[in-house]
């Protein structure tokens, strides 16, 4: 009877240092991708004079990568003033990206209502899995319409890809693009 549960307590200690070195990289994973979105970004394609302003906010203890997003300036013409939080969690070695808007255009990273959504922009909300790639991160929203409240004019399947940086968003289907340059940390 002991010899079996001295071989399980051996074999869980040879063990714990691959648990280990997995959760770190899990974790830094998500630190990774967190640092790389953090920052302000100015639009790089012709027409797209966006600007992206992410900054870390903390909304819940459990989730220290949350960002706070800032798009404002203008796309084509159109003045373009959003913004919304991007929580980020790990998902094995993948990261689970969502963002939910806020409509109230007066919120602020800084505002007591950072955190507080309404029901509409809760029910607006983007979710897709960023997989890591070359030296990033990239995936897909899920489908013609899921992201289409959350982000103004997003209607068909988008593509997301970050690296040091940079971002880009495409349309899959029309191939439609837009890069973003990373300006400041």
């Amino acid at each position: 009877m002991k010899r079996p549960l001295f071989a399980a307590l051996l074999l869980s200690l040879a063990l714990a240092p691959f648990a280990t070195a997995q959760q770190k990289s899990e974790s830094s994973r998500i630190y990774e991708i967190s640092a790389m979105l953090s920052g302000t970004f100015e639009g790089a394609t012709p027409g797209n004079h966006l600007r992206l302003n992410l900054s870390s906010v903390t909304l819940e203890p459990g989730h220290p990568y949350d960002l706070f997003l800032s798009v404002t300036g203008t796309f084509e013409k159109n003045n373009i003033n959003q913004r919304g939080v991007i929580r980020l969690e790990t998902q094995g070695k993948d990261i689970y990206f969502t963002y939910i808007p806020h409509f109230n255009p007066t919120v602020t990273a800084l505002s007591q209502d950072a955190g507080r959504f309404t029901e509409r922009e809760l029910t607006s909300a983007c979710s897709f899995v960023l997989n890591p790639k070359g030296d990033g991160f990239a995936g897909n929203t899920l489908g013609s319409a899921t992201c289409a409240l959350a982000m103004q004019g997003a209607v068909g399947k988008w593509s997301l890809e970050v690296e040091p940086g940079m971002a880009r968003v495409r349309n899959v289907d029309s191939g439609e693009t837009l890069r973003w340059k990373k300006t400041e940390k």
